[in-house]
């Protein structure tokens, strides 16, 4: 690990995968030389070293997906069954998930360099709860019925909608797929999982564990591969009904022309370039734990972290010379590391993005280099790039609009509470926005103007499972969450009967 004043030391893959018993998920089988070929080699972002070969799904092995997947929803049983015993599944699933703790824990830091300690602490735990909530939520779902024009009963029901496609990002597997997993399946459809490439063994083991709680054959399934390949043909599949997607904008926009042509139903959850307005009302210490956590949690590779920072010009000096010397002062390092606050960037297409954003941070004088804006110091090998804080004299400069995806924060000075709203709706994006202040009156105004989906006040990031979660303009379409999951996943029907015997007109009696 390192900050400043300490050297690291880093392990070999091979060795966190020897002291951990870590067993790869089927299909994926250790690396070696040779065994590459249509395939994605897993590489530990720590040390460079490939460590797993996942084969990739070809068209005949996405075809045999689709079919099993309609077979299980148009004959199997799972659709049919009382929802009282897909519940009793679903917990068997949370409780799999806990027992398996520290095997997921493990597969997923391999795979994202996410510190072991937030999988194991957050994601994990987070991956079981998806499931209880799901299950639960089946226990409290009805219809309804109308019968105010006294002739007919209206009833309205829902019905799963059939083959879904979910497709998970890379950096959070184990949350984000499992999140959407849950909905889906609790609501009687089959689902075929094409997890990120860069990340797919946490969510292979997940499967499994699926399958061991008693989820019927063809129910869930999981195709590996490129989104270029294996996910845009299932995307593209006649027989697929509705792509749930978590990812990057341009990716999302292709999957939407994609599923247009057979008109899917299409939940996309997308990027951000979320602001946090820090006003002199705040508790500036609690301000700043919380803005650290809102960017820096999860390597910073999230697309709700609150990296436009807006604060007060009467507090910004203090602010920004606390908050610097915190960012500075985080530990960098190997991963399985329980002291480790920030690890490796996940591959290096994405460390390489970042050193390119950093360097012109350094270069263009737009900017003043706070914290980091570079690689990490220390480091033979490894994907590792310093925490990062940059003051930025315009909101609309690169690095305060595009999304960076990492750890690397822009902060700006506002005038007032009315500058910083302005400042956070001129924004492509539109995921989530965050508050600090104790004066109601502020709070109240920046909840009813701020332009995107979830508005954090005084807290970072959270979710409640029951509320909505996405995006305003180009941060997606759609909601995560209970009635948005509820919507993405099933179709509605109405059934009207008429109370009485009508007296129909007779037509062709003259």
């Amino acid at each position: 690990m390192t900050t400043s004043e300490q050297t690291p030391t880093q392990i070999s893959v091979h060795d966190h995968i020897a002291k951990r018993g870590v067993k790869f998920p089927a299909p994926a089988i250790p690396y070696a030389e040779g065994h590459g070929d249509n395939a994605q080699t897993l590489v530990f972002a720590a040390t460079e070293e490939p460590f797993a070969i996942v084969p990739n799904a070809d068209g005949e092995a996405v075809e045999a997906a689709v079919a099993k997947a309609r077979a299980a929803f148009d004959h199997g049983p799972w659709r049919k069954m009382l929802a009282t015993e897909r519940a009793a599944i679903m917990r068997r699933i949370s409780d799999l998930v806990r027992e398996n703790l520290e095997e997921l824990a493990s597969l997923q830091t391999l795979e994202t360099s996410i510190p072991l300690q937030q999988t194991r602490g957050m994601h994990v735990g987070r991956t079981a709860e998806n499931f209880t909530f799901f299950a639960d939520v089946l226990a409290s779902l009805a219809g309804e019925s109308y019968e105010q024009s006294g002739r007919y009963l209206s009833v309205v029901t829902r019905e799963p909608v059939g083959v879904a496609l979910l497709i998970s990002p890379w950096n959070a597997p184990l949350v984000l797929a499992s999140m959407k997993l849950a909905a889906a399946i609790s609501l009687g459809n089959s689902v075929i999982i094409k997890p990120s490439e860069y990340a797919p063994l946490a969510v292979l083991r997940l499967i499994e564990l699926v399958h061991e709680a008693g989820v019927p054959e063809g129910v869930v399934q999981v195709i590996c591969g490129p989104g270029a390949g294996a996910g845009q043909a299932l995307v593209r599949h006649p027989d697929v009904d509705v792509v749930g997607f978590i990812g990057g904008t341009e990716t999302g926009k292709r999957i939407l022309a994609d599923a247009a042509q057979s008109l899917k139903k299409v939940g996309l959850e997308l990027g951000g370039k979320s602001a946090n307005i820090i006003l002199a009302s705040a508790d500036l210490e609690r301000a700043i734990d919380g803005s650290l956590l809102g960017v820096f949690a999860g390597n910073g590779e999230q697309c709700l972290a609150g990296s436009r920072i807006m604060v007060e010009d009467s507090i910004a000096d203090e602010f920004i010379e606390k908050f610097s010397a915190r960012v500075r002062g985080m530990i960098v390092g190997d991963p399985f590391d329980d002291a480790t606050e920030i690890g490796p960037m996940a591959f290096a297409a994405h460390y390489h993005r970042l050193l390119e954003f950093a360097a012109k941070a350094q270069d263009d004088e737009s900017y003043r280099v706070l914290a980091g804006a570079g690689a990490a110091s220390g480091f033979d090998k490894g994907y590792y790039f310093a925490p990062t804080a940059v003051e930025a004299a315009d909101n609309m400069t690169d690095l305060c609009q595009q999304e960076l995806f990492g750890p690397f924060v822009t902060i700006q000075r506002i005038k007032d509470l009315d500058d910083g709203l302005r400042r956070a709706n001129e924004s492509d994006f539109g995921l989530a926005a965050y508050v600090w202040t104790d004066h109601v009156p502020s709070m109240m105004k920046a909840r009813r103007e701020l332009r995107a989906g979830t508005i954090w006040v005084n807290t970072p990031m959270t979710r409640d499972l029951r509320s909505p979660f996405g995006g305003y303009k180009q941060s997606g379409i759609g909601r995560d969450g209970l009635p948005g999951s509820i919507e993405l996943f099933t179709e509605e029907k109405t059934t009207l009967i008429p109370q009485d015997p009508l007296a129909l007109p007779k037509l062709g009696q003259h």
